[in-house]
């Protein structure tokens, strides 16, 4: 492997070669004969009915609590434009999906970001926050394999969140892509299947668990505030794309998905492994929680180490980081997000060789 061959730990997003083409391929044709009229035509703003169905079911939840969207970015997206007023605040995790910061900052959001712990939210000092008075419209939490920290949210931390939101008013958004990703322990609830007071808005994709390029993800909350969402994607678009969620429909129906799952997830666990090794090997100052599952692994370096410095250094030597920086309001200066999904075993320990290399060369 040539220094000119980029290794890329900056995307979060599965490699080819543990992607099902040929299940893809035969979903798509069975689409197109089971439901040629369907999947053709505009479709409703609450995505391919059949779909719509499936995921509910799924879920254990009624199909009028369900919209599928042209992927988990634009649910995102749909909420925090429905329920977040410029000058609202909105609690993110400490650190948070960069996206995410981005959105709710040009909403004009106020944000509080509160520390994640190797179990998950800080709840003390979340709780600390409400008892000072602040008053959020929305908590936006990752429970799954967090992006970027690669944390899972406890069981009774969940619970926790759960009381917190009743007692103070807020929403809390369950932002969950990664779930079915598990490498080891056992599933933990959903604070969606926990929640008796509306108080859960969850959302999940399968960019993940089928490919990024179907673009199909999905919402799931109280009837009315799915029906007002559905109106307001009726006006910016009148349907999501109907062929990729017929075709990821015939995909789940006929178990397909199950196999994709177990496909990714031993991939990944393997990855995740081997990435941990290399790292301890070739970058002994870095600290780190192994996740259980997803596709992210957060490393503190040490403090001498500028990642602003770090990123164009190890880009010069053929590997992608994103910065710590990118997820947080303040701080991450030494820190980075590793995305083990798209590289191969074979490419993971030389890429952390280069950043190795590249960090010995900004302390110097």
């Amino acid at each position: 492997m040539t220094a000119e061959q980029l290794i890329s730990f900056a995307r979060g997003a599965p490699s080819l070669d543990i992607i099902d083409v040929e299940g893809l391929k035969a979903a798509a044709a069975r689409a197109f004969d089971a439901d040629p009229a369907g999947m053709t035509a505009y479709g409703t703003s609450v995505g391919y009915v059949p779909l719509r169905e499936w995921i509910a079911k799924k879920h254990g939840v009624s199909a009028d609590q369900v919209i599928v969207t042209n992927g988990s970015l634009q649910a995102d997206a749909f909420l925090f434009n429905h329920l977040v007023q410029p000058g609202d605040t909105v609690v993110v995790e400490k650190p948070t999906y960069d996206r995410t910061l981005l959105s709710l900052q040009n909403l004009g959001a106020k944000v509080h970001q509160v520390t994640l712990r190797e179990d998950g939210i800080d709840v003390d000092e979340l709780r600390a926050l409400l008892e000072s008075g602040v008053r959020p419209k929305l908590a936006h939490i990752i429970p799954n394999y967090q992006n970027p920290a690669g944390i899972t949210l406890s069981e009774q931390k969940r619970r926790d969140l759960l009381a917190l939101a009743v007692e103070y008013g807020f929403t809390i958004f369950e932002d969950d892509p990664y779930v079915d990703i598990r490498f080891r322990g056992d599933a933990l609830p959903s604070m969606l299947s926990m929640d008796s007071d509306n108080a859960v808005v969850h959302a999940s994709s399968f960019t993940k668990t089928v490919c990024p390029g179907v673009r199909v993800g999905y919402l799931v909350g109280p009837a009315a505030l799915i029906d007002a969402i559905a109106k307001k994607a009726t006006n910016l678009y009148i349907s999501p794309g109907m062929v990729s969620e017929a075709i990821v429909h015939q995909f789940c129906v006929s178990g397909d998905i199950e196999r994709s799952v177990r496909t990714v997830s031993t991939a990944l666990a393997e990855r995740a492994a081997t990435l941990a090794d290399s790292l301890r090997k070739h970058i002994p100052g870095a600290t780190f929680t192994e996740p259980d599952g997803g596709y992210f692994l957060w490393v503190d370096l040490p403090e001498d180490v500028d990642v602003d410095k770090l990123f164009p250094a190890a880009m010069k030597k053929g590997v992608a980081i994103v910065k710590g920086t990118d997820f947080l309001l303040d701080g991450g200066k030494s820190s980075v997000r590793l995305a083990f999904s798209a590289v191969t075993v074979d490419q993971i320990d030389e890429g952390v060789r280069r950043l190795a290399a590249a960090i010995d060369e900004v302390r110097a």
